[in-house]
């Protein structure tokens, strides 16, 4: 309601469903250049009668039909309009006022016109390809690209309530260039002012095979959160990962306030086994958080869950992708069936070039519901089974519909004025922070012994981490490598677990060639310094290990022999086994290559006594192999060289013949 002069300018729209992008000196003023005494909003579709089509007015330019989201007009002339309603309270009222329009007479008297321009009102139906964000210093707007008008009130009528949700993001002042993320802060809780800290369950679904499993155990163990408030479901559906469940569970079963696991002998699907979880904390009055998760989720960030907690939205998520991929747990719109469609802003929320707190209409694999939500908006049980869905899908929808509450005889849904305030949630991602990663279960073959180890293609961030040597960055950064002989290279480049699941690889599929001159594996059958050992290619490992050299091997051969260019290319890449009953040293020899490395599997004393090479030129041996370092040094020419006697235990080396 405004007061211009002695009359009084009255405004109406619903409230619901709009923003505004101005204040109310924009609204007058942009009336008062309209020149009429009622204004109401336009679009380009006629609804709910199509047959009074024709009736109204032709325009030149703009939008011709009538939508009563928004009015704004005089009293008195306003007073005369809605004097005439003779309905019922749960008629259309848009029927109503279209009537009056369209009538010639009445449009003249009452001085009547709409915005066809859409200079005050911007209804979205029908025109969302019209309309874009301008960015200013300040303020963000709408602007409409067909009329070059900048509308103050932004209208989510029909199916563009999602749209809105977008435009919201950013008008009028949630984000912008210059200042960033605005409303970020707003109604935010400081969990170090509680006297204790909220409870959470956490809801953990392995649904199908899943890479570095005992690494998201661990990442789940270590999060910064106290652990007497926190309990744990697990929802397992593959028998493959019982063994890893297992050894979490007699570890850390008291870790936790409570540990309850629902194997795959329970046959629930994955929707029935999420609503279980969810469930859990519906119906515990002192659950305050439902954190789910599932097991393709690696939060690196210890802080997750106090950062999603003190957010303080209903439903909310972490952004996490896959490594160096647009691939993320959010979608940033929908399309007309519901699936996915990429938004404007997408790329950069992923990428985190525009960080803040984003409301989005669907997300997956993790994200945290209050307790008190389940318990009010959410009390029904099944949320994730719905028509053939997948139970993400159907929570998300489930949650942004729960809207069909109208009244007694009202219209049909598209008739938004006569629906009460809608009950749908609001759903979040934050960027806010860098929370992890998503890794990628595609193409997890579970038929090897350490399966992990083949998935330097598929999430190469997960594998590095798992197996490349904490210190190995270091030798680029701090030089940190060693030559205790000529031209003899040593640096650290494996992890214990890599070196243990390779040797594990190794034993169980246990065909070791038995140091043999005869040997059908390589060109010509006949192997001149034999070793007892086991190829790369035996076991289908070729490709990665080829791969591993290129990536991790390759970077420190330029280091240390400064403009040699690496092919990064190995015929002969196998695991040696030294035992003094079988194959105890290696006679001197030139290895068939332009370098060699040579990676120590396992510990000296610990393991084997005895070991080591000598390097017959230079007069120079190395007895003490440190596990997980590789030695690279020349191969044919200058460095003659054998393997020393293993007089005890048994000794694993990995061996590449690079550049033959």
């Amino acid at each position: 309601m405004f007061c211009h002069g002695l009359q009084v300018l009255l405004y109406w729209s619903n409230n619901y469903d709009l923003i505004f992008a101005g204040g109310p000196e924009e609204i007058l003023r942009k009336f008062q250049q309209a020149n009429h005494k009622v204004l109401f909003a336009a679009e380009a579709l006629i609804w709910p009668d199509k047959r009074l089509a024709d009736k109204y007015p032709l325009v030149r330019s703009g939008k011709r039909y009538l939508n009563s989201g928004g009015i704004i007009g005089y009293a008195p002339y306003i007073n005369r309009i809605v004097s005439q309603w003779n309905l019922h309270d749960n008629d259309d009222d848009q029927l109503f006022y279209t009537k009056i329009y369209v009538d010639p007479l009445q449009r003249q008297t009452l001085n009547m016109t709409l915005d066809h321009k859409c200079q005050i009102f911007q209804n979205l139906n029908g025109a969302v390809d019209e309309v874009l964000l301008k960015f200013g210093t300040d303020r963000v707007r709408v602007r409409n690209t067909v009329y070059d008008s900048l509308p103050v009130v932004i209208h989510g009528n029909g199916n563009t309530k999602m749209y809105l949700n977008y435009l919201g993001n950013y008008v009028p002042n949630a984000w912008n260039y210059e200042h960033g993320c605005r409303d970020c802060d707003d109604d935010v809780v400081d969990l170090s002012q509680l006297k204790e800290y909220p409870n959470v369950l956490v809801g953990v679904f392995i649904e199908q095979p899943t890479p570095f499993l005992p690494e998201f155990f661990q990442r789940l163990l270590t999060m910064d959160y106290p652990k007497d408030k926190l309990k744990l479901f697990v929802h397992n559906n593959e028998v493959y990962h019982e063994k890893h469940i297992q050894k979490f569970w007699e570890e850390n079963r008291n870790a936790f306030n409570s540990f309850k696991v629902v194997g795959p002998e329970e046959n629930l699907s994955q929707g029935e086994a999420r609503n279980m979880g969810m469930d859990l904390c519906r119906k515990d009055a002192t659950c305050n958080y439902y954190f789910s998760m599932d097991s393709d989720v690696m939060l690196t960030n210890r802080q997750t869950l106090k950062l999603l907690i003190e957010q303080n939205r209903k439903i909310i998520g972490p952004l996490v992708t896959r490594h160096g991929k647009l691939w993320s747990n959010f979608w940033g719109a929908l399309s007309l069936d519901g699936y996915y469609a990429r938004s404007e802003d997408y790329v950069d929320i992923v990428q985190r070039k525009r960080v803040g707190v984003w409301n989005i209409p669907y997300m997956a694999h993790v994200y945290l519901v209050k307790g008190s939500v389940l318990r009010n908006e959410m009390k029904e049980r099944n949320y994730f089974v719905l028509e053939k869905l997948d139970p993400d899908m159907a929570l998300c929808r489930n949650a942004r519909e729960l809207t069909s509450h109208r009244e007694k005889d009202s219209p049909s849904p598209e008739s938004f004025h006569m629906l009460r305030p809608p009950k749908g949630i609001f759903m979040y991602i934050t960027n806010r922070h860098d929370f992890g990663r998503l890794i990628s279960t595609a193409n997890y073959n579970i038929s090897h012994y350490n399966n992990d180890l083949w998935q330097i293609f598929e999430n190469p961030a997960d594998w590095r981490e798992k197996y490349i040597h904490q210190n190995y960055t270091r030798i680029f950064t701090e030089n940190y490598l060693e030559e205790p002989c000529p031209d003899v290279y040593w640096f650290p480049v494996f992890t214990e677990k890599a070196c243990d699941e390779l040797v594990e690889e190794m034993e169980h599929y246990g065909s070791w060639s038995g140091g043999k001159h005869e040997d059908k594996r390589i060109a010509g059958g006949y192997e001149t310094v034999p070793t007892d050992d086991i190829h790369m290619k035996q076991i289908g490992f070729d490709k990665e290990w080829l791969h591993f050299i290129r990536e991790f091997i390759s970077p420190v051969t330029l280091k240390v022999f400064s403009g040699y260019y690496t092919k990064g290319y190995a015929i002969m890449n196998f695991v040696v086994k030294y035992t003094p009953e079988r194959q105890a040293y290696l006679r001197p020899h030139h290895d068939s290559s332009t370098f060699t490395i040579n990676i120590a599997l396992n510990n000296k004393d610990r393991d084997f006594q005895g070991g080591g090479c000598r390097f017959h030129r230079y007069n120079c041996s190395i007895e003490s192999p440190r596990k997980g370092w590789s030695f690279m040094h020349p191969g044919r020419l200058t460095h003659l060289h054998e393997g020393l006697p293993t007089t005890n235990g048994t000794r694993y080396i990995a061996v590449s013949f690079i550049d033959p």
